[in-house]
């Protein structure tokens, strides 16, 4: 069975994902890569103990439950991206103490990508972070088979939805 197809909505209490249905009230099964990455990107993932939280007073690293024996039972591997951490984050530049912004968000793109590499469901991804505004980044995702690019993906408001 396929995967179900998730689009992203924007209304005015923030950015948030949903299952397609088809005209017959039936599920969307297609674009299955992309709902991976979707999902990938758009998934908090769990932070590690000495990461620094957006709330310095919290203490909620995420995460999603089901990530806790996801290699053991099912032979997953957890799910979501770090960039849950950058919400609070000024827009720093390279040469900045806590280093460029952009190249956290390059990161945590491509750690929340890799399991796609390592399980060769595609060749290469390519990721690639540019600051649109004072308070948004841009990223840009190329998933490739061997030479052939399968998918292209720009999230154009992944700063703004996560400072929602």
């Amino acid at each position: 069975m396929a995967d179900v197809r998730v689009i992203n909505v924007t209304n005015l209490a923030g950015i948030w994902a949903d299952w397609l249905l088809k005209p017959n009230a039936t599920l969307d099964e297609t674009e299955e890569l992309v709902n991976v990455v979707k999902v990938a990107l758009l998934t908090f993932a769990l932070a590690d103990v000495d990461d620094l939280l957006p709330d310095p007073d919290g203490t909620d690293r995420c995460g999603w439950w089901g990530d806790l024996d996801a290699e053991t039972i099912w032979d997953g591997w957890p799910i979501g991206a770090k960039i849950w951490l950058l919400s609070r984050s000024k827009i720093t530049p390279a040469e900045a103490r806590q280093g460029a912004t952009l190249s956290l968000a390059e990161q945590y793109c491509r750690v929340a990508l890799q399991p796609l590499i390592d399980r060769r469901v595609c060749s290469h991804i390519d990721v690639e972070a540019t600051r649109a505004s004072i308070e948004r980044i841009n990223v840009m995702i190329k998933v490739y088979r061997g030479p052939q690019l399968l998918i292209e993906l720009r999230f154009q408001n992944l700063w703004d939805g996560i400072r929602t």
